[in-house]
């Protein structure tokens, strides 16, 4: 086997033994789990919104982000709910590249897994504890989700990972909300096949142990555009789009809590992220000009940061994404704030 065993790492149990949340936190957490869930199960109007930086390459960056996010969750409370996006595993199409905090806690050094590990769990842990916020972040290994298992209110299976048997498998066992995206091909019926694996209880393979699922009632459709054969991005958030995703819940009527996210920026926007404040207000728009869009959408997948656009790892200016481009700071209340008085 052409690998080199470096280190046993400890297991998901020690390193909550080691890095634990306390009571309060756990009710924090109980509390906005509820209310988002009551967003999926159409018992609540408020529009979520999962929000901020493509990757979270810097914890004091990351909080000084979710600190000013929690400001303004204050002000749209009546009317959003903000879900910051604490994305820790950076998914890379050739495999090369920065992977993401739990790959390299410092951007400028070596990959340090067990560091990594024990790096994303103090920063979803922080977050929480100071801006009372609960957390989302992409669920790039399966087998990894039992390390913030405990703090996470929501998750997201890639686009490159929504026909993966074993993602689909764990979402199936998961208790909060899973977003399922479509590919990056585009194929609909790929996600709502995902969407289907996830709701339905399974019997699999799970960190060594024999497992039973339950089925996940709130696995649900994120749509973030695609690319075509000729590699044009095309996106998939127009009025007409939605009301395709929402014929294609209607062929699959044994799918529990029906409800799409649409990913403003990616495909959608082409990775041009001023378009993101556009393309919100257009699906707004939608949903005030059908019902069926209106209780279909629940959301929406914002990229943002700090600072606009994306810069090279080591240029070094602060709260500024080293990965996809983001949206600013000045930007992201405005449109915040926009949203939630068209609401």
């Amino acid at each position: 086997m052409n690998m080199n065993f470096k280190r046993k790492l400890p297991i998901p149990m020690e390193i909550k033994a080691m890095y634990p949340i306390t009571d309060e936190l756990t009710k924090i957490k109980a509390a906005r789990d509820a209310e988002i869930k009551a967003i999926f199960e159409g018992k609540s109007n408020k529009l979520l919104l999962v929000i901020g930086p493509c990757s979270a390459d810097s914890e004091d960056a990351m909080l000084d982000y979710a600190t000013r996010l929690a400001g303004v969750q204050e002000k749209v409370k009546e009317k959003i709910l903000l879900i910051p996006r604490v994305y820790t595993n950076k998914p890379r199409t050739i495999g090369d590249g920065y992977k993401g905090m739990l790959h390299q806690p410092d951007p400028a050094k070596e990959s340090d897994l067990l560091r990594g590990i024990i790096a994303i769990r103090k920063i979803h842990i922080d977050v929480l504890s100071e801006t009372g916020l609960s957390t989302a972040d992409e669920m790039l290994y399966p087998e990894n989700h039992r390390y913030l298992s405990d703090l996470l209110s929501y998750v997201a299976v890639g686009a490159r990972s929504v026909e993966d048997q074993q993602h689909r498998l764990t979402a199936s066992g998961l208790d909060i909300p899973c977003g399922m995206k479509n590919p990056t091909g585009g194929d609909l019926s790929i996600m709502m096949n995902s969407i289907t694996a996830a709701q339905h209880p399974h019997a699999f393979i799970y960190r060594g142990w024999e497992v039973e699922s339950t089925g996940n009632a709130y696995a649900h459709a994120i749509l973030r555009g695609y690319v075509n054969k000729h590699g044009e991005s095309l996106p998939n958030y127009h009025f007409e789009d939605l009301a395709h995703t929402a014929q294609l819940y209607r062929e699959h009527p044994d799918l529990k809590n029906p409800a799409v996210l649409v990913d403003t920026n990616h495909a959608n926007s082409a990775k041009r992220y001023a378009e993101q404040p556009r393309i919100a207000k257009e699906v707004l728009h939608s949903m005030q000009c059908s019902e069926e869009i209106r209780r279909l959408v629940k959301g929406l997948m914002i990229e943002s940061y700090l600072e606009d656009g994306a810069q090279k790892i080591g240029e070094g200016t602060y709260g500024k994404s080293i990965t996809d481009p983001c949206l600013g700071w000045n930007a992201t209340e405005r449109l915040i704030l926009d949203l939630a008085d068209r609401l």
